[in-house]
């Protein structure tokens, strides 16, 4: 990986600024498989991610505003905003240069199709959470 953004620092197709890391919290059960990958799926997007292993997650999603409806198996904090579930990074990345005024996004459920799950077929949607709740179609993927 820092080979390929070397050569592209180089080459003059990124700048300095695309190396930053966020950081982000990620809360998840210790034994929960797919939360792992997401979470490399995160890091190998340059995220710095610090996971908190708990079973109490739903104190942490009540806190963030995440309804059942909304819920997915691990949540995440970056910069403000609350990523819940296998959201893409690009979907993220996006959102914290825009810094739109939202809550954050999530996927509820656990598609399959959504990183950190990685089997092809099952369209999804990313959804934004305005601050009062309310959702709208951040980005759709078609599996």
């Amino acid at each position: 990986m820092y080979k390929s953004l070397l050569l592209a620092l180089l080459a003059g197709t990124v700048s300095f600024s695309a190396l930053a890391t966020e950081q982000m919290t990620v809360y998840k059960s210790k034994y929960c498989g797919c939360c792992k990958t997401w979470v490399k799926h995160m890091e190998d997007n340059g995220f710095e991610v610090k996971v908190v292993e708990t079973e109490q997650l739903d104190p942490i999603k009540q806190q963030y505003g995440i309804t059942p409806q909304l819920a997915s198996c691990h949540t995440g904090v970056v910069d403000g905003y609350v990523v819940e579930g296998h959201v893409p990074a690009a979907d993220v990345q996006k959102m914290l240069k825009e810094k739109p005024a939202i809550r954050g996004l999530t996927i509820p459920g656990m598609p399959q199709s959504a990183p950190g799950m990685d089997i092809p077929g099952q369209p999804y949607q990313v959804l934004s959470i305005s601050e009062e709740g309310a959702t709208k179609v951040w980005s759709s993927y078609p599996g």
